[in-house]
């Protein structure tokens, strides 16, 4: 499924966000609440065409489609929580929340501050 902005340009979250409907623009929003609340450390980037937060390498991404919002939070991310993310279509490295149902921003959270912690552990070593 191709993203809407495929041919529109954006340099940044915010441009990117303000590209959707306001139904979609405000699920977007509180996602990137969210992440920037579990990572408050994170840096805000576009990597990949996607909203993308990174600390000491990526974190996360996240894109809006037709029907759903992929979450991209790296394959350790989907595995350490599999089955809370059950009743989520989801693959090795992609969560769809469709765009019709609440997104579970607590298994978000959580995810992102696995993800943090996996981050910062790589850079003690």
């Amino acid at each position: 499924m191709e993203k809407s902005t495929s041919k529109t340009e954006f340099h940044n979250i915010d441009e990117y966000i303000a590209l959707f409907p306001k139904d979609v623009r405000d699920k977007l929003e509180e996602l990137r609440i969210v992440i920037l609340e579990a990572a408050p450390e994170a840096e805000e980037v576009i990597s990949y065409k996607m909203p993308t937060f990174r600390l000491n390498g990526i974190l996360v991404h996240f894109a809006a489609y037709k029907n759903h919002i992929g979450f991209y939070p790296t394959p350790s991310g989907i595995t350490a929580f599999e089955e809370e993310l059950s009743g989520y279509k989801h693959s090795k490295g992609s969560i769809q929340f469709p765009l019709d149902k609440p997104i579970p921003f607590d298994i978000v959270k959580k995810i992102v501050v696995f993800r943090v912690r996996e981050n910062k552990a790589k850079t003690n070593l």
